[in-house]
């Protein structure tokens, strides 16, 4: 998106804050004795040096040394990537018959450590291997995702507005609702709402399921049509400067069924007992538990077994969907202030319906905080 079209009440992600940023890695480079880091096509490129590019055959990405910031583009591309938003930086072209990983192996030195981004295709690190060796390669994503984990308050008030955008919609959508509604037309209409609301480039994804669809946690194939007395599930998100929204409602239109009301109760308890698991310093892993032991104490599970909870209790959000932290068994990672992740352990009733509540938690100085107000009852959002 333009900065000249920009209308939100939230600033982007200015040039200063990315050079913060290129002064960190450079510091834990020095720290871990790595001459370059080099950074592919990827959410790190946009991260660290505003650059947005698309993958391909072709590499593009940046190079990090102790002194310099050093574009890698194919010779063909300079033009656009100059129109590009973008930090300053020199410019290292290839040409179509050259070899981008010889032109990186010349520009990082003869000796010492390089880095590369965890988001390179494999076919890019054969290319490395064959120019620099495999011994002087070492995988970047540690020192990358542990910086891009911990939020700037920048980017918590990036994602708090755009979550905001997509609540809203959400709350749209509940009062559009009727028996006899396609999901594709609850798809097309949330699309709508985001690009008029600002942002980029609409919708990012949106779930629509209805009945017995709504067990499936990533949706099922095909049109669905809204029948009286389905349960509902809409799971969808928008990006705002690059920092994505999630959220996920699950309702009913007409009050009385017990059971999905005594379902969505239990659902909401799950989601509650992460949230109270949240501590300062609390491994990750000790979150997804919480909602596990609750849902065992209501006859669900264990661990992965249905009825009961399918899948991690949540990930990480930020330039990616899906990032570092994951909430999830065998993580150990503590929670640390700027840490900002979903809350989303879902229940699944297989052939019935299932119960996804999400919601997104940032962690502070003083704990945790909802980005969202989750639910308050089965028949709203």
């Amino acid at each position: 998106m333009s900065l000249q079209a920009w209308s939100h009440p939230v600033a982007a992600i200015t040039d200063e804050e990315r050079q913060s940023r290129l002064s960190r890695l450079r510091e834990r480079m020095q720290a871990q004795g790595i001459a370059a880091t080099l950074l592919g096509p990827t959410e790190s490129l946009r991260y660290f040096t505003g650059l947005v590019w698309h993958l391909s055959e072709r590499l593009l990405g940046a190079l990090m040394t102790d002194d310099k910031l050093i574009y890698i583009v194919p010779g063909f591309e300079r033009s656009r990537v100059e129109m590009l938003p973008h930090l300053p930086g020199e410019i290292a072209v290839w040409e179509e018959e050259e070899s981008p990983a010889a032109l990186v192996s010349r520009l990082a030195g003869p000796t010492g450590k390089l880095a590369l981004d965890d988001a390179l295709p494999l076919a890019f690190y054969h290319a490395f291997t064959e120019q620099i060796g495999a011994a002087r390669l070492i995988d970047g994503g540690p020192l990358i995702r542990a910086l891009r984990a911990i939020k700037s308050p920048a980017e918590i008030a990036l994602i708090q507005h755009a979550m905001g955008i997509t609540l809203d919609i959400h709350r749209k959508v509940r009062d559009t609702l009727a028996p006899g509604t396609a999901a594709s037309e609850v798809v097309r209409f949330i699309d709508q709402q985001h690009r008029a609301a600002g942002a980029d480039g609409g919708s990012t994804f949106c779930i629509v399921s209805f009945g017995e669809a709504t067990a499936l946690p990533h949706g099922a194939d095909g049109e669905q049509i809204l029948k009286s007395g389905d349960v509902i599930l809409v799971d969808t998100g928008c990006r705002l400067d690059g920092y994505h929204s999630d959220l996920t409602r699950t309702y009913m239109l007409n009050e009385g069924n017990g059971e999905f009301e005594r379902a969505w109760a239990i659902e909401r308890e799950g989601q509650q007992v992460v949230f109270d698991a949240a501590k300062l310093g609390a491994p990750c892993e000790s979150l997804d538990m919480a909602a596990r032991n609750k849902f065992a104490h209501h006859g669900l599970g264990p661990d992965y077994c249905l009825p009961g909870l399918p899948h991690r209790a949540g990930h990480g959000l930020g330039l990616e969907i899906h990032e570092a932290p994951y909430i999830v068994r065998g993580n150990g990672t503590p929670l640390a202030p700027g840490m900002c992740f979903s809350n989303e352990p879902m229940i699944v009733f297989p052939s019935r319906f299932g119960i996804r509540l999400e919601d997104h938690i940032y962690m502070a100085e003083d704990g945790a905080h909802w980005f969202t107000t989750p639910a308050a009852n089965p028949y709203a959002v």
